[in-house]
């Protein structure tokens, strides 16, 4: 698998939605990006067996701070699932109290075509103060192995750094809780929860945003394997990204 020169492939075309908006109105703006990824991961997890991902979205915003939109990904959960994308519609508020301080409030409907059964939806929070987010997803129907609806809760804490050469520097440490034992040791205890972060370093450059990431879990490969179906999904990995706004 010649994961890396899919990627430089995809990265020619190529980003998250932190662009400026394109003005429509004098109320409306719209966000459109593009993004290619190393590897798709979420909250520590890969999304796509370590294989490259493209993404797209689009937001339509208010000048009140409403706003709705949609994201989607190429995803692969190996075996014989047959789902190959990810489909994400969201709305929410955005509140801007001064150039420092942020909240933003709203709902994610979790799609995932030919495989209804990962469907699942969160509600979020996530405020900025002076450069730290705190933030969290919660949900009441994630699915679980047995079939069945479950509560988890996802929370973080994160910063940005702004270094010399124009460089950003993003570190986020999260928790994401399932509530039941659904990770499970060789030994056979479990547990509900397991901490991830991130390292990523950015730069613009000839238009487009470069990242490249430190990814990791503290999950080990018999936990991972007993949740996500592969042992190998939640391991340490550096993920290169590019992308580009519209």
């Amino acid at each position: 698998m010649n994961a890396l020169s899919r990627f430089a492939l995809a990265s020619l075309v190529l980003l998250p939605i932190t662009s400026q908006a394109l003005p429509l109105n004098d109320d409306f703006s719209l966000d459109m990006s593009l993004t290619a990824v190393s590897d798709y991961r979420s909250r520590g997890i890969s999304q796509t067996l370590g294989d490259p991902a493209l993404q797209f979205g689009a937001t339509l915003q208010h000048s009140s701070g409403l706003y709705l939109g949609a994201w989607t990904s190429n995803v692969d959960f190996g075996y014989d699932y047959k789902t190959r994308q990810e489909v994400e519609y969201y709305a929410g508020y955005f509140w801007q109290a001064s150039d420092a301080i942020s909240l933003d409030l709203g709902y994610v409907k979790y799609d995932y075509p030919k495989e209804g059964q990962f469907n699942l939806s969160e509600v979020y929070a996530i405020l900025d103060l002076y450069g730290v987010k705190v933030g969290a997803y919660y949900s009441n129907d994630t699915p679980n192995v047995f079939g069945e609806d479950q509560d988890t809760l996802y929370a973080y804490l994160g910063y940005t750094l702004v270094l010399p050469a124009e460089l950003s520097l993003d570190l986020r440490l999260g928790r994401n809780d399932t509530k039941d034992e659904a990770f499970l040791a060789t030994n056979g205890n479990g547990r509900s929860a397991y901490n991830e972060w991130e390292a990523k370093l950015s730069r613009e450059f000839v238009g487009v945003t470069w990242g490249l990431s430190y990814v990791d879990t503290n999950l080990k490969k018999s936990e991972c394997a007993s949740w996500y179906g592969y042992d190998d999904l939640c391991t340490a990995t550096v993920v290169v990204s590019a992308s580009k706004a519209f």
